[in-house]
C-alpha cells in the first residue's frame, strides 16, 4: 500500500502560479507512476498530468499542456505540480495518485490522496 498525501494548494490569481506536492510513503515511491487528476464540484475527474516511475516520459492532458509540469524526485519519494499562468477554469480539487501504467485513465491509479483546492480567482 501507499499513502499519499498532497499540499501546496491555495488561493491565487489568474495568471499567477502555484506548485503542488505529493509526498509518498508506505513503499518504494519510485516502482510507481504518478498522476495528477483534478475535480472540480459537480464534474468527473480528469487526468492533469503523469510522469513514469524513472521521470523519462511525462504526460499530459490538453489543457494544461505548455502550463503545467510535473515533475518528480524519488530520493525525496515526492512528485510535484508546477502550475503556471493559472485560469479560473484550474479551479479544483487537486489529486496525487499512484499507479502502474502511465495512462490518463483513473482507473490505472490504485493509491489515492485525500487532495487540495486549488481556486484560480478571476
Amino acid at each position: 500500500q501507499v499513502q499519499l498525501v498532497e499540499s501546496g494548494g491555495g488561493l491565487v490569481q489568474a495568471g499567477g502560479s502555484l506548485r503542488l506536492s505529493c509526498a509518498a510513503s508506505g513503499r518504494t515511491f519510485s516502482n510507481y507512476v504518478m498522476g495528477w487528476f483534478r475535480q472540480a464540484p459537480g464534474k468527473e475527474r480528469e487526468f492533469v498530468a503523469a510522469i513514469s516511475w524513472s521521470g523519462s516520459a511525462t504526460l499530459y492532458a490538453d489543457s494544461v499542456k505548455g502550463r503545467f509540469t510535473i515533475s518528480r524526485d524519488n530520493a525525496k519519494n515526492t512528485v510535484y505540480l508546477q502550475m503556471n499562468s493559472l485560469k479560473p477554469e484550474d479551479t479544483a480539487v487537486y489529486y496525487c495518485a499512484a499507479g502502474s501504467s502511465m495512462r490518463a485513465a483513473i482507473e490505472r491509479y490504485d493509491y489515492w490522496g485525500q487532495g487540495t483546492q486549488v481556486t484560480v480567482s478571476s
